[in-house]
C-alpha cells in the first residue's frame, strides 16, 4: 500500500525517556514495533537510538504519536505492553479519532485499572467498552451487560462482586442461572436434582476460583456469604446488603426476568448479562432480556452496557466467528437460534 501523492506528507520525532529502554516500547525483537508497522502501512516508521521518526498522513502520524505516548503512561505504572495491548489501544484511538468515542477515557486508563488483585494476578479491563460496563457497575444499582461470547461481561461483573465482598460494600454475593435446557433434556441427565443443575452452575464456579481462594470457598459458601443457585430459588425473596448476579439472562422468560429484578433489596447492586443471540427458549417464548430493554432503557439508576465482538478478550477467531454469525442471521432475517425476536 503507498502513500497517495495528492494528501500532505506529516513528520514527527517521538523521543522516548530513558527511563523506559527501547526494548519495553518496541517489544522483544521488535515484536510491538511490528503491530503498529501492520497497522499502519502506509506510514514509515524509524528507529534511531531513543527517537522514533514517523513519516506519513497527518492523521496517521499524529495518531502514532499518540499511541506511542499512551504506551510509555503505561510503561510507567510498572505494567508491560503486549502485542493484544498495542492493538486495542490503536483501535480505541481510531475509534476516538472518527468521532464514535467521546475521548473521556484514553488507552493508558483502560489498560491500567485496576479491578481486583488475587492469586498473583490483577484483573483489568481491556477495551474502552469493558472499562465503561466497570465503571457504570460503581455508579448505578442495576447494570445489564449485554454483549457476545468472550466479552468478559460475567468475568468482570464476578471481579466487582469479590471487591464490593472484600471492600465490605456488601456482605454476601449471589450467583444465579436459569437452568434451561440446551440441547439435553434435564430429566434424562444422572443423578440427584443438585447434580443435574450443578452443570448449569460450573462456569460461575470456575470464575470464583479465579478471583478466591479455592479452599476458602466452601467456607464462604456453607456461610452463606457466596451462594450460586439456579434462578428459580430466587423467588419469594428479597435480597438485601447483596450483590447478585444474573448470568445467561437471554434465556429468561419476560415473568422470571421481573420476578428476578423485584428481589433487589437495601443496599444492594444487580448486574445482569447475557446475549441475545443467543437465546435456548422453547420456540415461542420471548426472552426476557430482550424484552426488558424496551421497558427500562430510560429508567434511572438503570444501565445498559453493549458491548459488541470489538471487545471479545478470547482468541482473535472468536471475534471473527461472532461477525460471521452476526452476518449471517441479519442476512437470514434471524436473531437468535429459535427465531423469534
Amino acid at each position: 500500500m503507498t502513500q497517495s501523492p495528492t494528501q500532505p506528507q506529516a513528520r514527527a520525532r517521538i523521543s522516548v525517556p530513558a527511563a523506559h529502554p527501547m526494548v519495553m516500547l518496541l517489544g522483544s525483537g521488535d515484536s510491538l514495533l511490528r503491530v503498529i508497522e501492520t497497522a499502519f502501512p502506509a506510514v514509515d516508521i524509524h528507529v534511531r537510538g531513543n527517537e522514533i521518526s514517523a513519516t506519513g498522513s497527518a492523521a496517521d502520524v499524529a495518531l502514532i504519536q499518540r499511541l506511542f505516548d499512551e504506551m510509555v503512561l503505561v510503561l510507567r505504572t510498572g505494567l508491560p505492553m503486549t502485542e493484544d495491548a498495542v492493538e486495542r489501544s490503536i483501535a480505541m484511538l481510531r475509534a476516538s479519532g472518527d468521532g464514535n468515542g467521546d475521548g473521556a477515557e484514553t488507552p493508558a486508563e483502560v489498560l491500567t485499572q485496576n479491578i481486583l488483585s488475587s492469586r498473583g494476578r490483577t484483573i483489568r479491563p481491556k477495551t474502552l467498552n469493558q472499562k465503561r460496563y466497570v465503571d457504570a457497575i460503581d455508579k448505578h444499582t442495576i447494570v445489564f451487560g449485554i454483549g457476545p461470547a468472550g466479552t468478559g461481561k460475567t468475568y468482570l461483573a464476578m471481579a466487582k462482586a469479590v471487591q464490593a465482598l472484600q471492600s465490605k460494600q456488601v456482605s454476601r454475593i449471589i450467583l444465579t442461572r436459569p437452568a434451561v435446557e440446551a440441547g439435553e433434556r434435564l430429566g434424562f441427565l444422572p443423578g440427584t436434582l443438585f447434580d443435574k443443575i450443578d452443570p448449569y452452575l460450573r462456569p460461575l464456579y470456575d470464575a470464583l476460583h479465579d478471583m478466591l481462594d479455592p479452599d476458602s470457598i466452601p467456607r464462604l459458601m456453607a456461610a452463606g456469604t457466596i451462594e450460586v443457585a439456579p434462578l428459580a430459588y430466587m423467588r419469594g425473596r428479597t435480597l438485601n446488603d447483596a450483590f447478585i448476579i444474573l448470568d445467561e439472562a437471554q434465556n429468561t422468560s419476560a415473568e422470571q426476568m421481573k420476578m428476578f429484578l423485584t428481589r433487589l433489596g437495601f443496599d444492594s447492586k444487580i448486574v445482569v448479562t447475557g446475549d441475545v443471540t443467543q437465546v435456548d427458549l422453547p420456540t415461542g417464548t420471548k426472552s426476557g432480556l430482550r424484552q426488558v430493554q424496551e421497558i427500562l432503557e430510560d429508567v434511572e439508576d438503570v444501565h445498559f452496557s453493549r458491548l459488541t465482538s470489538q471487545d471479545v478478550v478470547r482468541h482473535k477467531l472468536v471475534g471473527r466467528i461472532v461477525d460471521a454469525y452476526e452476518k449471517y442471521d441479519n442476512a437470514e432475517g434471524r436473531t437468535g437460534r429459535n427465531g423469534k425476536q
